[in-house]
């Protein structure tokens, strides 16, 4: 006759052996790729936004950050269009003292411009670095920046895509 401790460890490996196998196939990681992304379009309106606040959800929508299924090295963001890119503006005194460096390469080829002429001669391109600069230094960033249309006034050409409108908690 088994003790009760015995007839405990008896029971217990007969019910180990009477389980279902468990479904390891839905514990692999599915990762995405260029046929599987499925891609959306959405508008957002940067009429007085904080242009950092904006531009790093913006980046993350373009990167695909948001999705479920987002893969580092995929592009498997969603087009993104900024109309009233002019509009856009900065805190503080950052219009008169933020500085952007542009470099030819030669000597004495070192040029500074701040926000607001630059703002003045290409009212996107303050947009444009803001964008450039959240997003990876490698050929994929260059096709991510893709997906962002920077538009300076309120109508874009995209209609034939059916964008959302896109508003972000700021």
């Amino acid at each position: 006759m088994h003790t009760f401790f015995e007839n405990q460890i008896i029971l217990s490996t007969f019910a180990l052996l009477k389980k279902k196998p468990v479904n390891t196939l839905s514990y692999k990681t599915i990762s995405a790729n260029k046929a599987t992304v499925t891609k959306k379009w959405y508008v957002v309106d940067a009429e007085d936004q904080v242009l950092g606040r904006l531009i790093s959800q913006v980046a993350m929508v373009a990167r695909g950050k948001n999705k479920p299924s987002y893969t580092p090295h995929v592009n498997c963001g969603d087009h993104v269009i900024i109309i009233n890119a002019e509009k856009v503006k900065l805190t503080g005194k950052k219009m008169d003292d933020k500085e952007y460096v542009s470099y030819s390469g030669h000597p004495g080829g070192q040029k500074w411009i701040t926000a607001k002429k630059l703002m003045a001669k290409k009212p996107t391109m303050v947009v444009e670095k803001a964008i450039k600069g959240m997003l990876p230094k490698n050929k994929l960033g260059a096709q991510l920046f893709k997906n962002v249309h920077i538009i300076a006034g309120p109508t874009h050409n995209h209609d034939a895509q059916q964008p959302e409108k896109l508003t972000f908690n700021i």
